[in-house]
């Protein structure tokens, strides 16, 4: 770590201890404008924005906290993978301010995770402001997502987590059938795949996902706001696929029992949902949907 950086750091930690709320830190990074901002009600809990576009949460005093609503939903998928407190081989495809592989580390210790994160300046300036625990047995693979998922062994992993966008939007190559085909080689038997899904009215991109899931894997289902899944505004779904069955039950309760309450579609329902909609494959795939601007404001 640079001179100035430790000192930036050091004045920081001053400010909190003193109950003074730090301020802002920006940094230019390959997706654009990289912005931490402090929450105020969490001594060392950041919000990551890119572009002014918020990314992800982090509390660095509990990393078991999740904040935003879809990293919840990532979470149940986490804890629901493996008996609890069971370590996991997790790959996380995206990284943000690493926050679900935080959350990992933290609920299941001992784990083994690899983030793969096409934006280095990104990886750096996360690093830089928001440590890792140096035992917590994390590792930042600068890539893009599927180029680095084609570098892991079969059947390496436990979870695999698709969390990645570029200017708000989901990279079509990581949108197909051949991307999950990918995702597949890489599982272990009885892994769980779970992927960050962003669509608005009509639906159309979020339905064509869940019919590429059900192409590729046994059993699908998808946790979200009962509003989204009417169409009646834009936001976050999160699918999970297995080639097993799934714990419906508990993910139901946990998802109902939330601070913002989702729904589970599987089954009938999910097939009625997804309406027809034909699986995606990298001839037919486009980027997610650019959400509108209200989303933001």
């Amino acid at each position: 770590m640079a001179k100035g950086t430790k000192k930036r750091a050091a004045a920081r930690g001053r400010a909190a201890g003193r109950g003074r709320t730090p301020e802002p830190i920006t940094a230019p990074v390959d997706g654009g404008l990289a912005e931490l901002v402090p929450d105020r009600d969490r001594p060392r809990g950041w919000t990551l924005l890119l572009d002014g576009k918020p990314q992800s949460h982090v509390d660095l005093d509990d990393p078991a906290h999740l904040d935003f609503e879809y990293q919840r939903r990532l979470g149940h998928a986490a804890d629901l993978a493996a008996p609890p407190g069971r370590p996991l081989h997790a790959v996380h495809l995206g990284g943000g301010a690493f926050t679900l592989a935080r959350y990992i580390a933290a609920t299941r210790p001992r784990s083994t995770q690899q983030i793969v994160e096409i934006d280095a300046a990104l990886v750096q300036f996360v690093r830089r402001e928001l440590p890792l625990d140096p035992g917590d047995r994390i590792r930042v693979r600068g890539a893009d997502a599927r180029a680095g998922l084609a570098k892991l062994p079969e059947g390496w992993a436990d979870l695999v987590i698709a969390d990645v966008f570029g200017g708000a939007r989901t990279p079509a190559h990581l949108t197909s059938a051949e991307f999950l085909a990918e995702v597949r080689r890489v599982l272990r038997p009885g892994g769980l795949y779970a992927a960050n899904v962003a669509d608005g009215p009509p639906l159309a991109h979020l339905r064509a996902q869940i019919a590429t899931a059900r192409a590729a894997f046994a059993e699908v289902c998808l946790t979200a706001d009962p509003a989204v899944l009417r169409g009646r505004r834009f936001g976050n779904a999160v699918l999970l696929a297995a080639d097993h069955e799934l714990p419906l039950a508990e993910l139901t309760r946990r998802a109902a029992g939330d601070p913002h309450p989702a729904r589970v579609e599987h089954g009938r329902a999910l097939a009625d949902f997804t309406g027809g909609a034909a699986p995606v494959t990298d001839a037919t795939a486009t980027r997610s949907p650019a959400p509108p601007a209200a989303v933001f404001d």
